[in-house]
């Protein structure tokens, strides 16, 4: 009885690691701005492209090896989660802490399924890995870029914007990093803020871009997923129209986004702040073909090629790519304090005080 018993067990462990022989299924959950919202979501969509091989024009392995399931409104999140668990695909991924309660709620009722929840790290469950990321240093790169260039231009007291979508911890990172690295170049210069609270309403962040350009803003970062490319499309006009000011991408490379002469490929946004949530998906792809996937919270910070900035407008100029590359190395070397709090940055005296970040 006893080696049957055995054998049995042993059954069931080499066919639970011949289900992974063969590369894992996943299905990545979204909000209401889907795959095609040039920013996080399409990061994370990616990554699933990439672990599979397959591109955004090729994606012959989608319906069956991987798909996405976007939630028109809130209210399907948690049907949705369900849903993917019923059909039990290896792993369910969600973008973004809108879906944290979700998941909270529907991974205990499922304690076989394996998901990875990105951008949050409060849900501490056996089976949910959470991918977080060290945006502060992220940001910090693509506001030194963006003070290197103001006084690269001969701009006389340059200002700096920050849009975020919905207030938080991670745009708290994002704002804080990003003013840390304005204020490393240029002490003293004036950052303004502003939170649209939503991720899906491009016309809130144009308005804003325009107020603020008009006034005088040389520069302005949006970390807001769709909502943030309204200041991107502003820039856009404005640049097109011989005004001399920028746009800072997030999550994904923005950089096509800006494009205002196709001609010669000139873009509005500057560089962008790009965190790799592609890296994220797939190494949790891959942690689960190996076997080693594991409940808990992962960190992808500039080390691990968790965050970079982009270098792809050449009006950024060389000489300030090897600058801030040369920042990202001392950052990676302990040799550039970066915070991720709103009041540890302000007690340094390494922002300036009244910006609207929360710390959580």
């Amino acid at each position: 009885m006893k080696k049957a018993a055995l054998a049995t067990l042993v059954l069931s462990l080499l066919s639970a690691a011949a289900a992974f022989a063969a590369d894992p299924s996943v299905r990545l959950l979204t909000d209401a701005s889907g795959i095609d919202d040039r920013a996080f979501n399409a990061a994370a969509w990616r990554g699933i492209l990439k672990f599979y091989g397959d591109t955004l024009s090729r994606q012959p392995r989608r319906g069956s090896a991987y798909d996405v399931v976007t939630a028109k409104t809130p209210d399907m999140y948690i049907p949705n989660i369900k849903q993917v668990s019923d059909e039990k695909y290896d792993l369910v991924v969600a973008t973004g802490f809108a879906f944290a309660d979700a998941f909270a709620e529907v991974a205990p009722q499922y304690p076989g399924q394996r998901y990875l929840i990105i951008d949050v790290d409060s849900v501490n469950l056996p089976n949910v890995m959470q991918a977080t990321f060290a945006e502060q240093e992220g940001s910090y790169l693509v506001g030194a870029a963006a003070a290197l260039k103001a006084r690269a231009d001969g701009v006389k007291d340059p200002r700096f914007g920050f849009i975020g979508g919905i207030p938080g911890s991670a745009m708290t990172r994002f704002e804080v990093g990003y003013a840390q690295g304005i204020v490393s170049v240029l002490p003293g210069a004036a950052v303004v803020d502003y939170y649209a609270n939503d991720w899906a309403k491009p016309e809130l962040a144009k308005a804003r871009a325009r107020t603020w350009y008009d006034s005088g803003v040389y520069c302005v970062f949006s970390a807001a997923g769709m909502t943030g490319t309204g200041a991107i499309a502003m820039a856009r006009e404005y640049r097109a129209a011989g005004r001399n000011v920028w746009a800072v991408g997030a999550d994904s490379d923005q950089y096509d986004e800006g494009i205002y002469d196709s001609a010669k490929g000139r873009s509005a946004v500057l560089t962008s702040m790009i965190k790799r949530v592609d890296t994220a998906t797939v190494y949790a792809l891959k942690a689960l073909k190996a076997g080693t996937f594991r409940g808990g919270a992962v960190v992808f910070d500039a080390k691990s090629d968790g965050v970079a900035f982009s270098d792809r407008n050449v009006e950024l100029g060389k000489d300030i790519v090897a600058k801030v590359n040369a920042i990202k190395r001392d950052i990676v070397a302990g040799k550039v304090k970066v915070y991720s709090k709103y009041a540890d940055a302000r007690a340094a005296r390494a922002v300036p005080s009244g910006l609207q970040a929360k710390d959580d």
